[in-house]
This record gives C-alpha cells, structure tokens and sequence, in this order.
C-alpha cells in the first residue's frame, strides 16, 4: 500500500479544490447577470454590465435584433399598415420646378447668367455658324467658379465680370473682366461677345487693354505661372443706355465660346438715394484647422462699433467653428461670404490647399487680388469707402469715435493741402505683438501697479480689448499701410495701395498717426521684417488703451454672440442658422 501524502500536501489539494468551486460558482453568477444587463440609453452599457467582455455585449445585441426581426415579421400585413411602420423617413418634399433648380443653381454659381437657360424657344445666335450663344454645357468650368479659355497664346481663367459707368472711366461704359492668365503681358487679340436681353446677336468689341494687377519687381514674373488681369471692353455708343446680360471672351469673333460671365451692375436698391458709407474687403480665409472664432466675433463686432456697414468675406477653407461664426453674422446682416477657389492646377483639395499657400507665398498673394478687385466692383457704386482688412487689422480713430467722424476730419484735413478728392486714404502700421502684453503681466506678479487698472475687468476671451501694448515704432511711411478706397477712382487695388485709378494716377492721402493708425495684432512681425523685429518693434513698446472707448459695447456683444452660439461651457447654443443653398 503506497504511502499516504503529508498532512500539509492533503490540506493543500482541499483548499485548490474549494478555491476553484468557489471561482466556478462566482464567474456563473456574473456571467448570467451580464445577459440580463439593459443597455442604457446612447448605445451604453449601463454600470452593472461593465464587466462583461466584448464578445458577451456584441452576442446580446445580435440576439435583440433577431428577436425585433423575428417581431415584426410575426404582426400581421394589417398591422404593419396601420402602425407607425407606415411612417418611413424619407425626403417627400414636392420636386423642384426647373426654374426653381435653375434658380439654386444660380446661386452657388453668381457669375453664370442662367436666365438663358429658361429661355424654350432657342438660344441666341449671330447666324447658324457664327458667334453662337454658348449653352451651359459648352461652358469650360473650372473648380466651380472659374471659367477657362484656351487661346493661341495662354489660358485664361476668368472669375468675374462687371459693367463700368463711373463718371471718370474715360472709355466710357465698359464691361470688365477679372481673371488670370498663364502669360506675362499677353499679346493675343481677343474679343468680347456681349449679349444683351431682347437681342438675337451679339455686339462685337475688341478687348482694349490687359491691366496687370501685380509689379513685376514683386516676383513670380515669369510665365506659366497664373497672373492676374482685368481686361476691358467698350460698349458702343448705340448701348451706352444698356446693361448687358452677360459676356464671353474669344480670340475669333465667330467662336462658339467657352465662357459666359453674368455682368454684375449692382446699383443702389431701389429706394435707397445715397450709397452707404463703409464696406470691408477680406480676403479668401485659409484657417483649416485654426478656431479663430473667438478672435473673429471680436473683430467684426468692433469694426460694426466703428461704422462698418457690411463685410464681404472670401472662403477657401476655414474652420467648422468659424463656419458657424460667420453664418450667425450673415443671419444678423453684418457680413457677407462668398466661396472662392484657386484656379487651374493649383490644389483645392482641404488642407492640402493650406499647405500650398503656405509654401507659394506669391502664388497665394497673387490669388488673392481677386476676391480684394471682385470686392470692389460688386460694391462701387454702393458704397463709399471700401477698405480691405485681414482679420487681425483695424483702422483706429484716436480721438473720433466711428469712421464716418473721422473721414471728416481726415477729408478737411487733406482739402488743406490740395482740394481734390484722394483715390485712398492710407493708414501707418503699428504691431500690437502677443509678447508684449505676456512680457507686462509676467513683471505685474511682482509690482502690480504696472498694469492699467482697467485690465483686470476685461474679459480673457477679449483679445484686442486686453492687448494693450504696442511697439513705439510704427512701420516706415507707405510700408504695410492700409487704406479707406475711393471706388469712384479706384481701377485696380491691391492689399496696400490702389495699382491704377481712373484718370490717371493714383493720389493718397497719408493720415497722421496723431489722428488714426492701422492696430495691427499679431504673435510676431511679418516674415519680411524678422531680422529688423527685435530691434526695431519689441524692444519699445508703449500702452495704448485707445480701444477701451469701445469697452461697453464691444464687450457686451461679443459676450451676447459667444453666448448665443453656446462657446461657453454648459451654456447651449440658442441659435438656429437659416437655411442656404
């Protein structure tokens, strides 16, 4: 007979055995709780099912669904007819006319004369060979907003297209065109079609002149690369009295174009008598991934303290946050946003976009005279200043309290030199750097006094209204300046100065910083004046509490539209945007 094992090794076979009954038992229990668990509402498990494994929750949730299938395929067709499965949610809203599609159409594409399209009885035509009216679909569209022409001499890609009537346009009435072209000072002769309602052929005019909207000493002057352009063409003096309805641009007078632009001729509404007094230009935002929302509801409701009548926007690609900002100001009629594209290869694709803007400097600053020259011949004849602002910039009255009193005094200050009215009113830079606040509130730790006494009751998210300091230097004279643009000379702008003005040169009016500057708000100085920063701009800077006149009102609508737009936390949105194409 085998000898027994050792007291201890019995008493160790009993307590392994008991341990692994108990275990048994312990795991059955959970196991069949966690079948039973509910989920919770969302989709959740609630607590007392935490434990159960992936596998577990994934077999309850197929057995669920069976038991549903397995439900309703029970009920009878009677049922199904008269419960709540009769209610399918599909889209049952009535089909849109053709007029009403058109009409859409036209919309999400401004500079497309559609109204032919509803026209049953034929297009135009000069005779069945010649200068045919071009249908939609001979049209060369080019990432949405652009039409495109080849030529013997480049590819033009054209964006817009506007009628002149400006007392000093010397042409007289005249259709121009803005768009950009894969050539320097383009030699090939081209034509106007101008088709004007009521008509059956178009008038022929010869395109007078490539008006290059760029200087060649800034670079990128070479061909192959998209130049920007607006060309001209007369009206005949038997049309002077005529808008016409659109226009193409040819090289043959008989071609059956690629192109047809709507010409833009936006007057004054009816019943209005007099123009209103400021728009604001910016242009194409690029901030895929930057909320510069905060930031943005600031501006534009300080530049609406000021006397901004409306501002017109350009979006290439901006964020989800800043795309709610800006519906909410369309809504309350503050601005206006336009989408834009870049034209031919270059990139339209979201963020890659951004990173070749970002690389392409002068590609990206040539792109974006055309929003800016759009901006202004949309809005010429209805306003009288137009000033183009990044969204960091502000023209700053020192002692005025809106824009309207401060071009008074501007404008008596200039009939002083000479009276005559200025094709632009420019304003010198000054950097209000992010350092500089950072640097003053980092010595306040130790002797608070430093700090303005009313800085401590403005609120964090008010970026201008806290930022304070500002370099003792402005830039040089006619360096980074921005200007209010007279559109009755205006002829081409650029971000700084007017290129070219009707009747001949361009005259601006420098305003005394004593009397307004341009706060410009930014981390660092711009890249072309990086070595002269330090020296030059941080190492002095100075308070300038000049925006706290606007305290009360800037910071009362910018806390209401954070508020209403549910930026603060815990705070819903209490804003519902209209609906748009």
């Amino acid at each position: 007979m085998p000898p027994l094992p050792s007291k201890p090794c019995r008493r160790l076979l009993v307590f392994t055995l008991a341990w692994t009954c108990l275990c048994f038992l312990f795991f059955r229990v959970y196991y069949n709780q966690g079948l039973d668990a509910p989920l919770s509402s969302g989709g959740q498990l609630s607590p007392d099912a935490s434990l159960n494994t992936r596998e577990l929750l994934q077999q309850e949730m197929v057995t669920r669904a069976n038991q549903r299938l397995s439900t309703i395929g029970s009920l009878p067709p009677s049922a199904l007819r008269s419960s709540k499965f009769d209610e399918l949610m599909i889209d049952r809203s009535p089909k849109k006319s053709d007029k009403e599609v058109l009409t859409e159409l036209e919309r999400q594409l401004p500079n497309l004369p559609l109204v032919y399209l509803l026209d049953k009885k034929g297009f135009h035509y000069k005779n069945k060979t010649c200068a045919k009216f071009p249908t939609i679909y001979d049209i060369n569209i080019n990432n949405i907003y652009w039409q495109e022409t080849d030529t013997s001499n480049g590819t033009f890609y054209l964006y817009g297209a506007y009628l002149d009537v400006r007392k000093n346009n010397r042409l007289g009435p005249t259709v121009r065109i803005l768009g950009m072209i894969n050539r320097l000072e383009p030699q090939v002769k081209t034509h106007c079609q101008l088709w004007f309602n009521g008509t059956r052929e178009p008038v022929i005019s010869k395109v007078l002149e490539y008006k290059y909207i760029w200087y060649r000493k800034w670079g990128n002057y070479k061909p192959g690369i998209f130049q920007p352009y607006m060309l001209a063409c007369q009206l005949p003096k038997t049309h002077w009295d005529k808008v016409p309805l659109s226009v193409s641009i040819v090289e043959n007078v008989c071609d059956t174009a690629t192109n047809n632009l709507r010409v833009i001729y936006n007057k004054l509404p009816e019943g209005q008598k007099a123009k209103k007094e400021f728009a604001v230009c910016v242009k194409g935002l690029d901030f895929p991934t930057d909320d510069l929302s905060v930031r943005l509801i600031e501006w534009i409701e300080l530049l609406h303290v000021l006397g901004a009548d409306k501002i017109f926007l350009y979006n290439l690609e901006i964020h989800p946050n800043v795309t709610k900002v800006l519906s909410y100001y369309q809504d309350k009629g503050y601005v206006d946003l336009t989408p834009i594209s870049l034209p031919g290869y270059q990139p339209n694709i979201q963020v890659l976009q951004h990173l070749y803007l970002k690389s392409k400097t002068n590609n990206k600053r040539q792109n974006e005279l055309i929003p800016y020259n759009d901006c202004l011949y949309r809005n010429m004849y209805r306003y009288e200043y137009i000033a183009l602002l990044d969204i960091d910039e502000v023209i700053m009255p020192i002692e005025e309290d809106n824009w309207s009193d401060l071009m008074k005094k501007v404008k008596e200050l200039a009939y002083k030199i000479k009276k005559e009215e200025r094709a632009s009113y420019n304003f010198r830079n000054v950097y209000f750097l992010d350092e500089m606040l950072t640097a003053h509130e980092k010595a306040a730790e130790t002797a608070p006094e430093i700090l303005p006494s009313g800085l401590k009751d403005i609120p964090s998210y008010m970026h201008m209204a806290r930022h304070i300091y500002r370099s003792a230097n402005y830039t040089k004279p006619g360096q980074y300046v921005k200007c209010f643009h007279n559109p009755e000379k205006a002829l081409i702008l650029h971000n700084h100065f007017p290129l070219g003005c009707l009747g001949g040169i361009c005259t601006s009016y420098p305003v005394d910083p004593t009397v307004a500057h341009l706060q410009h708000y930014r981390s660092d100085c711009v890249s072309t004046l990086k070595k002269s920063c330090e020296k030059d701009f941080k190492n002095a800077s100075v308070v300038d509490t000049t925006i706290w006149k606007f305290n009360e009102p800037l910071i009362k609508a910018s806390t209401e539209a954070l508020s209403t737009l549910g930026f603060f936390k815990g705070t819903p949105s209490s804003w519902s945007a209209i609906p748009r194409p």
